[in-house]
């Protein structure tokens, strides 16, 4: 193992899943490959279906078998394979090592039980705490996210709370433990842009505290411009595009990136029609062949129809699955 593979919390490697249904087997995720170390934000980005939240479920060990199964790939965590680990080996790792948040987080919360007692219970089960000291840290850890007068909020229930205070529940839970790697699945969905912002600085806040790791999942380019390290566009369950953010925002090296940014709303362009990448993703029980991108693609030529590309370096830490990507980055 390399110098770098030993610094990364983890490591994941040409990991390959797949939906076996009745309509045939959807290749959700293939050959996805990144890393993540301690203190860094990987921000990845992809439109629906694109196979970034199937990818966050295997590495956490939460995908639903069947349908879904793991066909291939390494999940290293500090330099052990998640995948190869035992049931209970990995379910203690769950919350106290990686930590997961969903994005909707009201049917992610339990309905039927107060928020303290949920919180409390991840201290009795996984440190053995007593009830009384549990619900004692449940109330600082409800303080620490920001959430007032949280020593009466313990007893409250997820539906008393609104979007954005929920979502500071969940950002709760996953600190509990304090773990090393974060996943944050969406963390903002369905939130107001104020409310999005508050819950991001107070994400990034805690992170520079606790020196994690965190992925952040979203389709949201604004979301990641101001928090994130690195970012990895995902489409058709393979990453096309991997770049640190600013270089990546500046200069796009694949035309899905590209179509992506230009899809953002602009103030500079104010009266002219919203920019739309055509057509739909493919079907993952129909990926066409070569490009996946090919059909959607203003670039696309013969060898995009018949060869995959694979992913080229374009510059230290930067690189593209474009047959043409040289093209795509001199017109950025």
């Amino acid at each position: 193992m390399d110098q770098q593979q030993t610094k990364n919390l983890l490591d994941v490697r040409d990991l390959r899943v797949e939906f076996r249904t009745r309509d045939g087997v959807a290749k959700a995720v293939n050959g996805v490959t990144y890393s993540v170390a301690a203190g860094e934000t990987l921000a990845v980005l992809g439109e629906s279906g694109s196979g970034k939240s199937v990818t966050a479920q295997a590495v956490m060990g939460i995908l639903d078998s069947p349908p879904g199964f793991v066909t291939g790939g390494e999940v290293l965590f500090r330099g052990e394979d998640l995948l190869t680990m035992g049931a209970e080996s990995r379910r203690r790792l769950r919350g106290a090592k990686i930590a997961m948040i969903f994005q909707d987080a009201l049917s992610s919360l339990n309905p039927v039980m107060t928020v303290g007692a949920q919180l409390a219970e991840m201290y009795v089960v996984h440190q053995g705490m007593t009830r009384k000291d549990a619900r004692a840290r449940a109330a600082q850890l409800m303080d620490r996210v920001r959430i007032p007068a949280a020593q009466e909020r313990l007893r409250d229930y997820p539906h008393q709370f609104s979007g954005g205070m929920r979502q500071r529940i969940m950002i709760a839970m996953a600190l509990a433990l304090e773990p090393d790697l974060i996943i944050a699945d969406e963390p903002t969905t369905a939130l107001d842009v104020t409310v999005q912002a508050q819950v991001m600085d107070l994400l990034a806040e805690l992170q520079r505290e606790y020196n994690m790791g965190l992925i952040l999942i979203t389709h949201d380019l604004g979301v990641v411009a101001d928090v994130a390290d690195r970012i990895a566009v995902m489409y058709a369950g393979r990453i096309v595009e991997t770049a640190p953010v600013h270089e990546l925002y500046a200069a796009p090296a694949h035309p899905y990136t590209r179509g992506l940014l230009d899809s953002i709303p602009r103030l500079d362009q104010k009266g002219r029609a919203l920019y739309a990448i055509k057509g739909l993703p493919p079907s993952l029980t129909d990926i066409p062949p070569g490009c996946p991108f090919n059909p959607r693609c203003p670039r696309a030529q013969d060898i995009c129809r018949t060869d995959r590309p694979p992913l080229f370096t374009v510059a230290p830490g930067r690189a593209s699955a474009c047959h043409f990507w040289k093209d795509t980055l001199d017109e950025s």
